[in-house]
């Protein structure tokens, strides 16, 4: 049966993905990064050049659970935990960056607008506030979200977030059409604290132990049902109270990041954030009216680099008074001058309370627009954004002559290594991401090249095509599985050593087939050890039965874990718990105590 209408909806997808599959690779080959290529795909498919997609707020509408979808991620990362290390940022930082930013920018759009005080502050809040999809791609992009820089950012727009309800309220006060049964304030932050803490129980108390079942069943395709109900029930919980859906996405994740199934939730998802946020940045594009850019063309780009110039001089201020380097601050800055897609919302509901005519508020979401567009340009153009923060002056591994040895991270562990290698002739390049240690190296003549040696691009830069080996040597668990499967599908040739952070990163890491696994304070516990019995009147014999009875319990309970996945599997092997101390090797007498007088068993 012929299909009497025409299949819109197939014809604007089509649409979306052809543009996007011309765009982006161009811009990523002009080294212009992905969100370019996004927001120049919108513009030219948009109702106001091409034409090809007639109604872009419909899809802006509907690609906005790009955001909710990336909180969500980012959440499955933040450890309730970790969180609670970032409360200074978050609550010290992120407030005043929206109140002096927010203050400013009035104060700038009173000067050189007619806008009335009501208008200018209206207009002025929104434009403090951040991209949060555009900083965040930017900082993975570069590698940067988990960096002190990526996280102090982040922290601010999570704060930016919050504040979206008092900025509502703000707007509804000042309202002259104000809703006789819209919620108070007061009310409001009650809400959003009794969201907030019914998302934290039903993550907890329903969706883990949902989770727990599917998997049990072994139904993939529920997982991936469930997954999204996670992060679309928390949004709807939100927005049904007025809140931001990627706060309460946020919230879900941070619940679940402590689950087993973070990084199976994680890998569900990844696929449908990837597509939605790249059409968010399309729908962005398609909503910059050139008919006004054309008419006050001059007017808005004034008012973009000016909300841009402010906002990067008092977040660079703010973070050098929080502690930031100005290597990391400056970036910060650049990376958050732009508007936010908030910035919509509200200049929507400044529109209804009759505070902004629609032109003034059309026009000011191309400021918004026209920022966004700018932001990785500026960027790009000033060279102030690098990977990990470092100094301009850090040479990358590219420049490294051909060794048969790369180790990654040059601490006291890699530093042990790397003399040792030295020691038989072997050549090494040495790659660090700590611009501090590579600079103090460098004044014993060792040459330390900066890149994050997780990424198959930097090792290939320093040679691995060619190497025997790879160690890597960097402290703490940030050497995951997946980065080690990329390593080994691109150098199949190099032989993998990895330090590992606990028992946990170990078994992690033998799973994917590293070819030697060394826990970072194990040995030196068993040296201490050793030393502890030798100062107590052990003899050397006695010692080496100790140690190497301990090392054989400890290899058995590390195959059963392995084999089980349950950490707590094999504990009947922990070392001495099974003995008693009749049988324990070679008991010590302590002083005072009769070499043949039998110990007690009480």
């Amino acid at each position: 049966m012929a299909v009497a209408h025409e299949p819109t909806l197939l014809r604007d997808a089509v649409v979306y993905l052809a543009a996007a599959t011309v765009a982006v690779p161009l811009f990523h080959r002009l080294k212009l990064g992905a969100v370019l290529g996004y927001l120049a795909a919108g513009l030219l498919i948009g109702p106001h050049l091409f034409g090809l997609v007639a109604n872009p707020q419909s899809t802006l509408a509907f690609s906005e659970f790009g955001i909710v979808l990336l909180l969500f991620v980012i959440g499955l990362e933040l450890r309730p935990a970790r969180l609670w290390q970032l409360r200074v940022d978050i609550f010290g930082l992120g407030l005043l960056q929206v109140a002096l930013c927010g203050l400013a920018i009035t104060g700038l759009l009173l000067a050189v607008t007619g806008l009335t005080w009501q208008a200018a502050l209206v207009v002025g809040l929104p434009l403090a506030l951040s991209s949060t999809a555009l900083v965040i791609q930017l900082l993975s992009e570069r590698q940067q979200l988990n960096t002190p820089m990526g996280e102090r950012s982040f922290s601010m727009l999570l704060f930016q977030d919050l504040s979206i309800v008092p900025m509502l309220t703000i707007v509804a006060a000042l309202s002259r059409t104000p809703d006789a049964g819209a919620t108070s304030g007061w009310m409001q932050a009650v809400y959003t604290v009794a969201a907030i803490g019914g998302l934290a129980l039903a993550g907890r108390y329903l969706m883990n132990p949902l989770f727990r079942v599917i998997a049990e069943l072994g139904a993939r395709e529920a997982f991936v049902i469930a997954a999204l109900l996670a992060v679309l029930g928390s949004a709807f919980l939100m927005a049904s109270l007025g809140l931001s859906m990627a706060l309460g996405a946020f919230v879900a994740g941070v619940m679940l990041a402590d689950s087993n199934y973070r990084h199976e939730l994680e890998a569900d998802i990844e696929p449908f954030r990837g597509l939605l946020l790249g059409l968010f940045f399309i729908s962005v594009g398609m909503t910059l009216d050139l008919t006004i850019l054309a008419d006050r063309w001059a007017l808005i780009v004034a008012l973009a680099v000016g909300v841009m110039a402010v906002k990067t001089a008092i977040i660079v201020g703010l973070a050098r008074l929080f502690g930031s380097p100005w290597r990391a601050a400056l970036p910060m800055g650049l990376l958050l001058s732009q508007g936010g897609e908030f910035g919509f919302v509200l200049f929507g509901a400044a529109e209804r309370g009759l505070l902004l005519s629609p032109a003034a508020a059309s026009l000011f979401g191309a400021v918004v627009t026209v920022s966004m567009a700018l932001t990785p340009l500026v960027i790009r153009l000033g060279g102030l954004v690098t990977a990990r923060e470092a100094p301009v002056t850090l040479a990358g591994p590219s420049a490294a002559a051909g060794c048969r040895v790369i180790i990654v991270g040059y601490g006291r562990f890699g530093q042990g290594v790397e003399r040792m290698l030295r020691g038989r002739g072997v050549e090494v390049t040495l790659i660090d991401l700590k611009p501090s240690q590579i600079e103090l190296t460098g004044q014993f003549g060792i040459k330390v090249y900066y890149g994050d040696g997780r990424r198959v691009d930097v090792l290939r830069a320093a040679g691995a095509d060619h190497v025997d080996m790879i160690v890597f040597a960097a402290d703490g668990g940030w050497l995951g599985a997946d980065a080690l499967h990329s390593v080994r599908e691109a150098f199949p040739q190099a032989q993998l050593l990895a330090r590992a952070f606990d028992r946990r990163h170990l078994i992690a890491l033998r799973q994917a087939d590293v070819e030697l696994v060394v826990r970072e304070v194990f040995e030196s516990a068993v040296a201490m050890g050793r030393q502890a019995l030798k100062a107590l009147g052990t003899d050397d014999p006695t010692i080496d039965a100790i140690e190497t009875e301990y090392r054989r319990l400890d290899a058995e309970r590390l195959a059963v874990q392995m084999s089980s996945g349950d950490l707590l599997a094999g504990r009947h092997l922990v070392y001495p718990a099974r003995k008693t101390i009749n049988d324990a090797v070679g008991e010590i007498p302590f002083a005072g105590d009769e070499q043949d007088e039998a110990p007690s068993n009480a």
